[in-house]
């Protein structure tokens, strides 16, 4: 059991986004909506959870095609979980080779827009002849069942190409994201001991060359374990390259070798690992969480069919990048499992115009949008007349993904980008998790801007106190799962005691989620972020998410960010960090507002010491952002990696700003 604390220390909690659960604006389904809905009916989570195995092994031979049947659907031993037991699989066969035995042959799987406008597309043909091309290529190279591959691309076809040729062949890969430094790079492949990489000699972004080759270079001068690169020649600069002679090899010669060759896809264990994905840990050094197959196959086909409502004839976006989570479950392998058509896009939102997306949601009659409100936000502060230049009459659902949503953006997104008539499913989940867990039904649940509703059929969560007691409606907590789901981690790679420790000694028998959660009256749940971004403020816990949610609630504020600072009296202090909407000005009259307006929203204790005025923050190229750099900054510590930046000027401009202000 939990230590005790305090009871004060449950305060922030208690108090969290008490302004968000004022929100009393709600959104039932329109009746054309749920009148074709895949699911209807809310009995669908009484069923789910009046038999939980029953649900998911009625998921799994519904969207799954198996080679040999699971003897039990589960065995758990918290917190070792082994779904679909004794089953064979591909994850590849699913996502491909299905698909040729229908009309879906012709039907476009990927959609690739480049940026600088070039474009192609996939069908489920195609993409299973490059995908057979380029298992021969991985088979000849002497990657075997078992063996990891190292993944560095930008977001090209090849991407996902590599990754179920990967799958084919039961050889887990790990996708680096391609903003990541060399450093980074190596960490990870000498984590996993990958024998092979692939990357590109460089993509683009804002019309600006990134060299990935160089930068993957450079990483594998200390990684002994990888024996060949595969480069993919995307930007034309193929004589500019320098290649590695006995390791380097073109992407595009080795699958002409292999010419048309048929790999036929290995019959794996459900619980093969499929890859290693390595997430941010609080020592610094990475974890990389290994998903296994079956199960992760039947958690993000079940979710990513019902949770978007896909239709055969739908065009699906989700703007993640591959190299994170998201992109694994719902750009790959649920979409492509679905038989969707899926659009990838290369480059930035705001390249060559802030219309980029609107633009591609046209051209392609995108129907289904998920993306990050961070992004959402931004589209906000850059202005309507950005949408409104486009026709986004083709849009049905549109869902959010990466952090809480203040219910401002959530009605803008629903107002402007759905034409208020699109549901908004605002999503919870995280790497670890593997597939969405917390989300609204869109032709079931009655929406309320900034709430992601209930857990999905199937799920079981709870929100508990310091003593790990479940909290009662209206009060908050920590939110946990408390039974095991079938896209869920297995372990982390090569430390399997770390994952224990991190995940499931805080509240034992259950899943620590690590963010903060408060249910209201009607058993809404209601996210509060990380529960380590907590501010102890003279005795007084806040979370960041409640400053913020109360700053963005003001007509000026487009985003902002908070952090904690020391403070000499109070312990910690809070300094926010905001971008205005235009038209209005960062002065002390706005300082002395926002303060305030922060302080009817909350309370007195939460006004912000310091308010920072800047035209952009430090985000990633997923467009989180980045509050580790304004602590660095704000502690006057030297700045950690960039590399994963949008923008690395953004930084030099805060930093002036706030050490000006000193």
């Amino acid at each position: 059991m939990a230590t005790t604390q305090p009871a004060s220390d449950q305060s922030r909690i208690d108090g969290a986004i008490d302004a968000l659960l004022q929100e009393d604006r709600r959104y039932p389904p329109s009746e054309e909506f749920k009148a074709r809905a895949n699911w209807n009916d809310p009995r669908i989570y009484e069923r789910a959870e009046g038999d939980p195995e029953g649900f998911w092994e009625d998921q799994a031979t519904r969207l799954i095609d198996w080679f040999k049947p699971w003897d039990s659907v589960l065995e758990w031993n918290a917190p070792e979980a082994k779904w679909f037991v004794g089953a064979q699989v591909n994850a590849s066969y699913n996502c491909v080779d299905r698909h040729l035995k229908s009309w879906r042959r012709n039907k476009a799987a990927i959609i690739f827009e480049g940026e600088l406008g070039d474009a192609r597309v996939l069908t489920y043909r195609d993409l299973y002849r490059e995908v057979n091309r380029c298992a021969a290529a991985l088979k000849r190279l002497g990657v075997n069942k078992g063996d990891r591959v190292a993944i560095y691309l930008g977001m090209i076809p090849e991407l996902p190409i590599a990754m179920l040729a990967c799958a084919r062949i039961g050889a887990p890969h790990t996708v680096i994201f391609a903003g990541f430094s060399a450093g980074s790079i190596a960490d990870r492949v000498n984590d996993c001991a990958a024998t092979l990489a692939i990357t590109a000699d460089g993509g683009w972004r804002r019309g600006n060359k990134i060299p990935l080759k160089d930068t993957m270079d450079k990483a594998l001068e200390t990684c002994p374990t990888v024996k060949h690169v595969l480069v993919v020649n995307r930007t034309d600069d193929a004589k500019q390259v320098p290649m590695q002679e006995g390791r380097d090899i073109w992407w595009h010669r080795a699958l002409d070798e292999s010419g048309n060759q048929v790999v036929e896809p290995e019959a794996l264990d459900a619980e093969h690992p499929l890859y290693v994905l390595y997430t941010s840990g609080t020592t610094g050094k990475p974890k990389g969480m290994l998903h296994t197959t079956g199960g992760y196959l039947v958690g993000t086909a079940s979710t990513h069919k019902y949770i978007f409502d896909l239709k055969e004839e739908d065009v699906f976006w989700c703007t993640a990048d591959v190299g994170w989570v998201t992109g694994h479950s719902y750009i790959v392998y649920g979409p492509l499992a679905n038989g969707a058509s899926c659009v990838m896009y290369e480059g930035s939102p705001d390249y060559p115009d802030k219309d980029r997306f609107w633009a591609l949601v046209e051209k392609y009659a995108i129907s289904i949008l998920y993306t990050a409100p961070t992004a959402i936000r931004t589209f906000m502060r850059w202005g309507k007349e950005y949408p409104a230049r486009h026709d986004l009459s083709s849009l049905r659902v549109l869902g959010t993904v990466g952090e809480p949503i203040n219910p401002e953006a959530w009605v803008w997104y629903r107002e402007v980008i759905g034409m208020d008539r699109c549901p908004v499913v605002d999503t919870w989940w995280m790497t670890e998790t593997g597939q969405i867990l917390i989300t609204p039904l869109p032709g079931i649940t009655v929406l309320k801007p900034g709430s992601a509703t209930f857990p999905y059929p199937g799920i079981k969560a709870d929100v508990l106190d310091e003593a790990g007691n479940s909290v009662p409606l209206g009060r908050g907590g920590y939110l946990v799962l408390q039974r095991p789901w079938p896209a869920m981690a297995r372990t982390i790679w090569g430390d399997p005691e770390r994952f224990k420790t991190q995940y499931w000694t805080r509240f034992p028998g259950s899943y620590f989620a690590g963010d903060g959660a408060k249910r209201d009256e009607e058993g809404y749940y209601w996210l509060l972020g990380r529960v380590d971004d907590v501010l102890n403020v003279a005795g007084h816990r806040i979370g960041t998410m409640e400053v913020e949610s109360a700053l963005v609630s003001h007509p000026a504020v487009a985003e902002a960010a908070v952090i904690g600072i020391t403070h000499e009296i109070k312990g910690q202090g809070i300094a926010a960090f905001c971008t205005l909407r235009g038209g209005f000005e960062g002065d002390q009259q706005m300082v002395n507002t926002l303060r305030d307006h922060v302080g009817e929203k909350i309370g007195a204790i939460a006004k912000p010491d310091k308010v920072f005025f800047t035209a952009e923050l430090p985000k990633t190229r997923s467009a989180k952002i980045m509050r580790r750099l304004l602590r660095d900054i704000a502690e006057g510590k030297v700045l950690g990696d960039t590399t994963t930046l949008a923008d690395p000027a953004v930084l030099s401009s805060i930093k002036q700003q706030y050490d000006e202000n000193e």
